[in-house]
């Protein structure tokens, strides 16, 4: 096969592993599958040599590189699925705006959204194979590069997490200039999350149509929000997603299963569980047996060990694994951490991570 037939979307390698899939889809399956936010990352010295005097988003935007570092660490673990590399802000990228990553300071938009009538220079109407198609290229050159050894997952940011970063104009503990605008300019707030929405829905099929299996929708900054401000600015428009996706999906002939992701958004685990999702991920403050119990078994979970505690030792991170398996039990679940793993994290620990998932959860479906 020649390097230009790696990027044709088509005659992909058979899967082998599917465990992944069939857990989002709350099938049975040997052994609970798992896989780690941010696995394609600075923890592990291959990835720092690779992107050593590299510009990140010259990075992002090379799918030859994206490809390498994200089969990285299935070299290294046996783990259940691939996240493309890749990085949420391309959207604004493509709607515009100018991102760079700072060292030390991390992303930071040179002209962030200040009043509403700044929306008028954003480009609301998005060729997403013209601005993303290096996304695209990566995924499916990712694909054949796997040789089906597991499922590969594309993602998204949500609409209110890119527009806190689109006003912040980077990182902020407060967001309070985004959530300015939710109070001082509901209308225009509106506008720029339906336009977020639009893109992110073209983004997303797109990457089906390149190769992705799955899609995880990030909404990192739901949080910051109370629940009346969630369920207004941030809900409907994840819901609107997975809608839109799905049907398009749909007449295509085409299934591919949905995760989202609100990072302590605790008071819409109801709601989640009711937004064409299949899974719900969450973060390490939610009690698994609670989780199970507010969603009602309407979708498959996944998560949410705290990655700080993969700075224990290698026993009691198997002991940490075996409480968390046994609170969500071993059906429609995927184990993650409930965020992604910091830099400083040993790959070691990682690895005993996976092991004691796959380790636990074999011995416990043994053992129904």
């Amino acid at each position: 096969m020649s390097k230009n037939d790696l990027i044709i979307p088509m005659d992909f390698p058979k899967l082998k592993n599917d465990t992944f899939l069939r857990a989002a889809r709350g099938e049975e399956t040997e052994h609970v599958p798992v896989w780690c936010m941010r696995q394609a990352g600075r923890y592990l010295p291959e990835f720092r040599e690779w992107r050593e005097g590299k510009d990140f988003f010259d990075t992002c935007r090379s799918p030859e590189v994206c490809c390498e570092l994200t089969l990285q660490p299935l070299r290294r673990f046996p783990l259940d699925a691939a996240i493309i590399f890749s990085d949420i802000l391309v959207v604004p990228q493509a709607m515009g705006m100018k991102v760079q990553m700072l060292t030390g300071k991390g992303p930071t938009f040179t002209e962030p959204l200040k009043e509403p009538e700044d929306l008028e220079w954003l480009q609301a109407k998005v060729d997403v194979y013209k601005e993303l198609g290096y996304v695209f290229k990566a995924i499916t050159l990712t694909r054949h590069k796997l040789e089906g050894k597991v499922p590969l997952i594309g993602f998204t940011g949500a609409p209110w997490t890119l527009m806190s970063y689109m006003i912040e104009g980077g990182g902020s503990v407060t967001q309070s200039k985004a959530k300015r605008w939710l109070y001082r300019y509901p209308e225009a707030s509106h506008m720029l999350l339906k336009m977020l929405a639009d893109v992110i829905v073209e983004y997303l099929l797109g990457q089906v149509t390149a190769g992705a299996q799955a899609l995880q929708v990030f909404e990192s900054h739901a949080g910051i929000l109370g629940p009346a401000e969630f369920k207004e600015f941030s809900l409907p428009y994840l819901r609107d997603i997975a809608r839109r996706v799905k049907d398009r999906l749909k007449e295509a002939g085409q299934d591919v299963p949905m995760i989202v992701f609100a990072k302590d958004a605790h008071y819409g685990l109801e709601d989640l569980s009711q937004s064409n999702y299949e899974v719900v991920g969450l973060d390490w403050t939610i009690d698994p047996q609670s989780a199970r119990e507010r969603t009602g078994g309407k979708v498959s979970l996944q998560g949410n060990m705290d990655p700080c505690a993969l700075y224990a030792p290698k026993e009691r991170i198997s002991d940490i694994v075996k409480k968390m398996v046994a609170g969500f039990g071993t059906r429609g679940y995927i184990a993650n951490l409930g965020h992604g793993l910091y830099p400083d994290m040993e790959p070691e620990n990682v690895g005993a991570f996976v092991e004691a998932v796959h380790q636990h959860s074999k011995l416990m479906i043994k053992q129904m």
